[in-house]
């Protein structure tokens, strides 16, 4: 008899996983607690690590829009612009997307309602978790119907997102796994690039404790990061977000800042939240497990989550795959395979976190003259290549008669 899954949250890590239980003999069933799918999204990067996992998954419709054109500028406190190193020039060579386009290329690859497409339940959440001796007995409610009803799987995975319900059912409360860093972020698509830049054109505005990004794409308008620091997390939920927002950023006074302001009131797709880790001695407990920022969560400053999501996917297939008579050891190679990744990935997360944005002057300064030291260096190693392209060849009878 085939073994069945249910994926909670329909998600990168979601969609992924189910691929990954496909491929394994399993028969995967998610379910979504939002009413229909999401489509957008804001920028995010995939590192090779990403692009290998997304062609093992079959990935063959994934959108990718690093700008073949444009220029990434630092504007400083009097407004003026100079070259600067972007997102995309960090080692490895990520290459740009929404996240909209992964889970597009996902959602095609697990084809649902098609006669081989995986089963997917929108407005649907879990209630309750009970494992049993053989299985897991989930209590799912279905939001459009109030209709509740039981069932039983082989095993139950939780993608859903950083306040995972799986988590909490199971694990425990999210106090006990979220690490606070007394950040926040808001990310969202721009209507158009902002006034006098190009239109593939990155922007950095960056000052101690606040910093406004705007991400530029090859075929789509840019999308924006505001991201500040704050002790009091609670208090950035209370009252009316735009106007939050405005009054934190409202003296970066540069037409680039007034149009990301501006755009933000008027766009129906936009994450506002805090910033955290979620750190785990073990990501599964029984036939329960999670994955995606419900396990490990490694925060938008990583620039690795969606890398990671994909990662997990593909490496749960493969563990189910070599450990087909055996759930605990499949998910135990799993996890031991993920786990130092992940590891890397979180503590790296901090270093870069002072690239979006420096927490003090001091580290502001020290980002600033990075930033700088970077430029020359890039500049020098163009003006290198330039003059080797430009020198000429020399044959053997040029070498005899310097000879």
């Amino acid at each position: 008899m085939q073994k069945r899954a249910l994926i909670v949250g329909l998600g990168i890590a979601g969609m992924s996983a189910a691929i990954g239980l496909r491929r394994a003999g399993w028969t995967p069933v998610i379910v979504e607690r939002a009413p229909g799918r999401r489509t957008g999204g804001y920028f995010i990067n995939l590192m090779p690590d990403g692009m290998e996992a997304a062609a093992g998954l079959g990935l063959d419709h994934l959108h990718t829009r690093s700008p073949e054109a444009g220029s990434t500028w630092s504007l400083n406190r009097r407004g003026h612009r100079r070259p600067a190193p972007g997102w995309l020039d960090l080692p490895g060579h990520p290459t740009a997307m929404v996240r909209g386009d992964v889970e597009a290329a996902l959602w095609h690859r697990i084809r649902p309602g098609g006669d081989d497409g995986i089963e997917v339940r929108f407005g649907t959440s879990p209630l309750e978790i009970t494992e049993r001796d053989s299985a897991v007995e989930v209590l799912l409610n279905d939001a459009s119907t109030g209709r509740r009803s039981r069932e039983t799987f082989d095993l139950v995975i939780g993608a859903d997102g950083l306040r995972s319900t799986v988590r909490r059912l199971v694990f425990g409360p999210h106090e006990r796994f979220m690490t606070t860093w007394n950040a926040m972020i808001c990310a969202f698509p721009l209507p158009g690039q902002a006034p006098s830049f190009g239109a593939q054109d990155s922007l950095i505005s960056a000052r101690a404790g606040r910093a406004v990004w705007v991400f530029g794409l090859a075929d789509r308008p840019p999308t924006a990061l505001l991201t500040y620091c704050t002790k009091d997390i609670d208090a950035q939920f209370t009252g009316d977000r735009t106007e939050r927002l405005r009054t934190v950023f409202g003296d970066m006074d540069h037409p680039a800042v007034r149009h990301v302001l501006d755009a933000l009131p008027t766009t129906p797709d936009y994450l506002f939240d805090s910033v955290h880790q979620v750190k785990m001695e073990r990501w599964s407990s029984g036939r329960v497990m999670l994955a995606g920022d419900a396990a490990w969560c490694l925060n938008l400053f990583s620039g690795m989550g969606t890398t990671a999501a994909l990662r997990g996917g593909a490496e749960l297939g493969r563990a189910l795959e070599e450990h087909p008579d055996s759930l605990g050891a499949a998910l135990a190679t799993w996890e031991a395979r993920l786990r130092p990744f992940i590891t890397t990935h979180q503590r790296m997360a901090r270093l870069k976190h002072q690239w979006f944005v420096p927490t003090n002057r001091f580290l502001g300064g020290v980002r600033t003259l990075a930033m700088h030291l970077a430029v020359n260096a890039r500049r020098a190693a163009t003006e290198e290549r330039l003059l080797q392209a430009a020198a000429p060849v020399r044959g053997p009878a040029d070498r005899a008669v310097a000879e």
